[in-house]
C-alpha cells in the first residue's frame, strides 16, 4: 500500500517560517510528480507547488518569493519551505504523489491527510 505523509505544520507568527516535509512509502515503481495543495476553511483548494520528477518547480503566483518547493525522487520526498508567512497562508497543507506502482499499470495520484499551518499574532 502506498502512503503519503506530511509533517512540519504548526502555529507561527506573521513573518515567521515553517518547513513542511512529505514522505512517500510503499510499492512505488515510478514517481512522476509531487505537489503541495492548501485549503483554508470555506475556501477552495489551491495548488501551491508542482514538483516534477526532474526537479522542475511551478509555484502559485501569490507565494513566489516567499515559498520554495523541492523534491528528491530517489528519496521519494518533497519539501515546502515557507518564509515571511502571512495570516492568509493559514490552511491545511496537503501533499500528493503521482506514481505508478510496481504491481499496477495505472498512473495514480495519492493524497496525504494534510498538516495544519496557522499564522497568527
Amino acid at each position: 500500500q502506498v502512503q503519503v505523509v506530511e509533517s512540519g505544520g504548526g502555529l507561527v507568527q506573521p513573518g515567521g517560517s515553517l518547513t513542511l516535509s512529505c514522505t512517500v512509502s510503499g510499492n512505488v515503481f515510478t514517481l512522476y510528480a509531487m505537489t503541495w495543495y492548501r485549503q483554508a476553511p470555506e475556501k477552495e483548494r489551491e495548488l501551491v507547488a508542482f514538483i516534477s520528477s526532474d526537479g522542475t518547480v511551478d509555484l502559485l503566483q501569490s507565494v513566489k518569493g516567499r515559498f520554495t518547493a523541492s523534491g528528491d525522487s530517489a528519496k521519494k520526498m518533497a519539501w515546502l519551505q515557507m518564509n515571511s508567512l502571512k495570516p492568509e497562508d493559514t490552511a491545511v497543507y496537503t501533499c500528493t504523489a503521482e506514481l505508478k506502482q510496481l504491481s499496477g499499470s495505472v498512473r495514480t495520484t495519492y493524497w496525504g491527510d494534510g498538516t495544519q499551518v496557522t499564522v497568527s499574532p
